[in-house]
């Protein structure tokens, strides 16, 4: 069995999960504007290394709660 973390989610179209499947982290993101999108990564470090790629703190201005929010999230699989 898998473990499914929710990072977030404002409705069906709109949102990210971590799946753990033994060491491996599969993170799929789905958005209204881009379907869906499935990462792979190996490691934990690998994935904390997107995220803080993925959601820059420059794209967050104003709205740093909300970027601190996911991190925090991503942190803690």
């Amino acid at each position: 069995m898998f473990k499914k973390h929710e990072i977030y989610k404002i409705d069906k179209y709109n949102m990210l999960t971590v799946e753990v499947q033994g060491k491996t982290l599969i993170v799929r993101e789905i958005s209204d504007q881009w379907g869906e999108e499935c990462h792979t990564f190996v490691s934990r470090p690998e994935m904390l290394h997107w995220a803080e790629n993925r959601f820059k703190l420059a794209s967050y201005e104003g709205r740093e709660e909300e970027r601190d929010a996911i991190i925090a999230a991503f942190k803690s699989v």
